[in-house]
This record gives C-alpha cells, structure tokens and sequence, in this order.
C-alpha cells in the first residue's frame, strides 16, 4: 500500500474483497478495485450508491469549495448514468470552522442539490478536536434507476471509441496554482491561466449527458491516478486493450507548464472534472456534439481491441502505460505545504 491516497489493488484483493461481510443475492455490483459505485437491487430497481471523503479547503473560498466537494461525491454515482438523487452526509467539522462558515458551506451544498434533484436524508454533524482541514467528513451519494440503463465501468467492448472530457491534471494544476501560485516559478499569465483549471472540475452534468445522448458502454472519472489510472483501471476490468493516439489528448493552459515546474507527470495525477467514455463506434458523434454543446472540451482519444493493458502510440512508437503507483499530487501538494510554513 502507498503511503498516500487510495490503497492499490494488491490490497484490495488481498485483504479488502475476500472480507465483505455477508454475502447477500441483492447485490448487483460490489466493491471492485478501480470501479465508482456499487449497486443494489431493490425490488427490481437498481439503487446505485457511492461514498467518498469530504474535503473542503478554505483558501478557495468557501462557496467554491463546498460545490467542488460536492461534485467530487456526486460525480461517482453520476458516471453510472443513473442520475444521483438522494445523499446522506456527515460533516466531522474542526474546531476552527465558525458557525458562520459551515452555514456557507452548507447553503452552497443545498443550492447545488437542489438544482440537481438530490435531497439529503440523513446525515451527522459535529466539532471535535482532533479533524483539520481539508478532510471534514464523508458522504453516500445514491440514485434509483433500472439495471438496464445502467452504464458499468467494467463494459467497454471490442469496436467501441474513446472519449475522453478536458485533459490531464486539469484539477490538480488548478488547485496547486491556486493555493500555492506564488511559489511556482512561472509567468503570472501561465498561473492565471492554470487557475482558471478549477472551473473544469464539475462532471456531473456531463457524465449525466453523455450516458443521455448516445450508446455509452463505460465511463469512469479521472481522479486518483490520473488518466494513466483511469485507462488501465476500465481497460482491465472489461478485459480489453486500449489503444491511445497521445497526440489526441487535450490539455488545457497551463497544465503542461505547472507539471514541468513542479516534476509531476499529467498523465499520472488526479484531474476530477475530466471523464473517460467508452462509446459504441455508432454513438460517438452524438456523445461529442452533445457535450460539445454544453461548452465542454472534448476529443476522441483512442479505440477499444482486444488484448489487454493500454497502449499509447505517438511518433510512430508504441509503449505499455502501466498504472501509476502514487498519485505524484500528493507529494506535491505535501511539499509545498511545507514550503508555505516554513
């Protein structure tokens, strides 16, 4: 296991998916290493579920924050294609956090569901002594819908073409610029143009629309890992090979320059915001206009074949893109973090 973010899969299927309490025929997909969502079945219904931590980071506002949470825990529901409609939620606020701030923090949370059709059921709050910053808490995102319509992470095939939304490291360039651009040795128009990555962390509207528009066989968020994570993790779970045109890939302003100042791979570090579509060959052009209309960067990266792995050719060479062993944003992050107290 890292020593930083998500447990890898030789963990999990060591000592994670063999222990999973009771064995229960009502559910339709359990835990897998890689995959956003669970689902049950509910007399018929399929109850798609998902819970991630709760990270709020002052320094971005606290408006700005609260919504960028949000998404990041709705987003794993939403890229089944079952739109997220209930949440329950539990906040483990610092001390530090006035009642003043968990009230914007909580109303910018309501606005967002409301707009969403997600009503909160349940949940917890409280302060205690020992949370800090950013991680105050976790939250289950659900969404009821029929098994049929549901878009699987493991259900890329053979023919089918790959979409991927915004780039590489969008989120994690636009976070880092943002709460550390002074101590980037970049051009202010390069930190400028890096911060306004932060507008490109909401998914769940295009997830929802992509699965809407055309045949969509799998889609998975590019968090922990990256793109290079998130292409092995959907290529080996359906058992397929993913050939990648690197060329293809978009990347936004001043990702490539904050990655080069900081030694951190884009393709490797976490880019919440950006989705990657497995689409029927039939489909591909509805999904893109689709997105496309709803003001989205969009480009088709590659296809699906058999084999397994992923294969990224550029310049006429072709290499094996292994998943990432650690995301590179977090020691990044860690780094500078302790550079701004010092």
């Amino acid at each position: 296991m890292s020593d930083l973010g998500k447990i890898d899969r030789q963990f999990f299927e060591q000592h994670i998916a063999p222990n999973l309490g009771a064995e229960r025929d009502d559910v339709a997909i359990g835990p897998q290493h890689g995959v956003d969502f669970g689902v049950i079945d509910v007399s018929g219904q399929a109850l798609v579920t998902a819970t991630d931590p709760i990270s709020i980071l002052p320094a971005l506002g606290l408006e700005r924050a609260a919504r960028f949470a949000l998404d990041l825990i709705l987003a794993d529901v939403a890229v089944s294609g079952v739109p997220p409609s209930h949440l329950s939620i539990c906040f483990t606020l610092p001390e530090s956090m006035t009642n003043d701030d968990f009230a914007t923090v909580w109303e910018t949370i309501h606005a967002e569901c409301a707009d969403l059709g997600v009503a909160v059921v349940t949940g917890h709050t409280a302060r205690y002594s020992d949370p800090t910053h950013p991680w105050v808490g976790a939250a289950t995102a659900m969404g009821v819908g029929k098994h049929n319509d549901i878009v699987r992470p493991d259900g890329a095939q053979p023919g089918d073409r790959l979409l991927l939304t915004t780039g590489p490291a969008a989120e994690s360039v636009g976070l880092l610029s943002t709460l550390f651009g002074d101590q980037i040795d970049l051009p202010d128009e390069t930190i400028a143009n890096a911060q306004t990555r932060l507008e490109d962390v909401y998914c769940v509207r295009d997830a929802l629309t992509a699965a809407a528009s055309g045949p969509v066989t799998a889609m998975h968020d590019v968090t922990e890992g990256g793109l290079a994570g998130a292409l092995n993790e959907m290529a080996t779970g359906a058992g397929v090979q993913f050939n990648i045109d690197r060329d293809a890939v978009p990347m936004q302003p001043g990702v490539q320059a904050v990655c080069d100042a900081l030694e951190i791979d884009p393709w490797a570090t976490t880019s919440c915001g950006s989705l990657l579509i497995a689409v029927d060959s039939d489909g591909v052009e509805d999904v893109r206009r689709a997105l496309e209309d709803r003001g989205t960067v969009v480009a088709e990266i590659g296809s699906v074949g058999s084999g397994s792995g992923v294969v990224v050719e550029a310049g006429g060479d072709q290499v094996r893109l292994e998943h990432p062993s650690v995301d590179p944003s977090w020691g990044a992050y860690a780094e500078l973090a302790d550079d701004s107290s010092n």
